[in-house]
């Protein structure tokens, strides 16, 4: 490298260039990092090499490391990482070089999957300002990598951070990689950030998409159903859940037992919710928390002794995890089509909760418009509200026509008593009216 130096200015690239070669076709690794290490220094930091040439050198050095001549992983790694570091001193300078570099360093770190290292790696690029500005649909190349690599190590809030700055550049590209890239990690961050409505609705679309491979298709039908079990029981899930379960592809993912009785309203038992907990991921397992209102709330106990009756009531004061509390309000919902009212205590039973949790989280159901019912604290009664309309022949029964409303009277359960007998007179006309019509009944008149 002396005798470079003494060189005329025009001929110090290309030898700086033609000593790269040569130090990369020996076979001496220790020796090879430190001359080229020393090579860098020179052309980078001394004044006398010029920036010109520097950039030149830099630039054919980036080059050959990108073109793969150092077939070594390790050694090729040492080697642009060593090559950062020297330049970091007079990086305003080589900032295109040093872009270059760390997009190399990302792809040795991803292939060997450590993805949080990779991520900062990228984060470290000059893209706002340089020699060249980058244009957006390149900067949001890199923002959608970024955010798939942090979530790779499940490392949600800084991914969002990136998300966001991805969402402001989408309108920039119409290239369907890079979208479908986007549109899966806006799914998978609203799955992260327990928007399970909205995650399962993200990944049930990109299941559909043809450009994805078939087993990819696959996994995100199952993030889909597993999502959608996870989200927050009530009529918006509800919608969700149909559409999964109409979707013929469901049929055959093992989750499907699961998706079919949260469907149907069925109630969930242990070992169901055992076998669908070993398909989730941590943080679908993440520990909720329990506000200070809705723990005294729940720690309450019934003023009066249970009945022999009665079940006895649990110690639990609500649901530790996600999908304890995914379960308990699909549970509740469930049971809201088969009692017509349940006690504090019964319904606690239901849920392994304390009286004064189960109580807790069907007002809190009732609240959210997410329950139809009311709860009497007298009695210590939770009234549940049917959601489905009547039929358009309740009240005609005996081919009387309408009928009129009976007296109010303020019992309760006189209506509902007459209400039913109204409905299943109805349903028995029409029952005998279409097997009539079908000869299957022949009517004769009575003396």
């Amino acid at each position: 490298m002396d005798a470079i130096s003494t060189l005329p200015q025009r001929e110090k690239g290309p030898a700086y260039i033609a000593l790269i070669h040569d130090l990369l076709t020996r076979t001496d690794t220790v020796a090879v990092v430190s001359e080229l290490h020393a090579l860098v220094d020179t052309v980078v930091n001394q004044d006398s090499v010029g920036l010109v040439v520097g950039r030149q050198v830099l630039s054919e050095l980036v080059k050959i490391l990108g073109d793969g001549v150092v077939k070594d992983p390790e050694l090729r790694k040492t080697l642009v990482e060593d090559t950062l570091a020297t330049i970091q001193p007079r990086i305003v300078s080589y900032e295109e070089q040093v872009n270059i570099l760390r997009f190399q360093l990302a792809d040795i770190l991803e292939e060997e999957e450590e993805w949080s290292e990779a991520a900062r790696v990228l984060m470290g690029t000059s893209l706002d300002s340089g020699q060249r500005a980058m244009a957006e649909a390149d900067k949001l190349r890199v923002y959608v990598r970024i955010v798939r690599l942090l979530l790779e190590d499940e490392d949600s809030i800084q991914a969002e951070t990136y998300y966001n700055r991805a969402a402001l550049l989408v309108h920039s590209t119409s290239d369907k990689e890079t979208l479908l890239q986007f549109k899966l990690c806006q799914a998978r961050i609203s799955d992260y950030g327990r928007k399970f409505l909205e995650a399962a609705s993200r990944y049930h679309e990109l299941s559909y998409v043809g450009e994805i491979d078939e087993e990819e298709r696959r996994q995100m039908l199952m993030a889909a159903v597993t999502c959608a079990v996870l989200a927050p029981a009530g009529p918006n899930r509800s919608r969700v859940l149909a559409s999964l379960y109409r979707d013929e592809r469901t049929i055959d993912l093992p989750t499907y037992n699961i998706l079919s009785k949260m469907f149907l309203d069925h109630i969930l038992r242990s070992a169901e919710i055992k076998s669908f907990e070993s398909t989730l991921k941590p943080h679908q397992l993440a520990k909720i928390a329990i506000s200070s209102n809705d723990r005294l709330a729940s720690s309450g106990h019934d003023e009066d002794p249970a009945s022999a009756t009665e079940p006895a009531a649990s110690s639990r004061t609500g649901p530790s995890t996600v999908l304890d509390r995914a379960v308990m309000e699909h549970n509740l919902l469930a049971s809201s089509n088969i009692y017509n009212n349940i006690t504090f205590r019964g319904l606690g039973a239901l849920l392994d909760l304390t009286p004064g949790a189960a109580e807790t989280m069907a007002r809190k159901m009732i609240e959210q418009g997410r329950l139809r019912g009311f709860i009497d604290q007298v009695d210590k009664l939770i009234w549940f509200e049917g959601s489905r309309e009547e039929d358009d022949a309740q009240g005609k029964a005996g081919g009387l026509g309408d009928v009129e409303d009976a007296e109010d009277t303020g019992a309760l359960f006189t209506k509902r008593w007459d209400n039913q007998i109204r409905l299943t007179a109805a349903n028995v006309e029409s029952i005998v009216q279409h097997l009539t019509e079908k000869g299957l009944v022949k009517l004769t008149a009575v003396a």
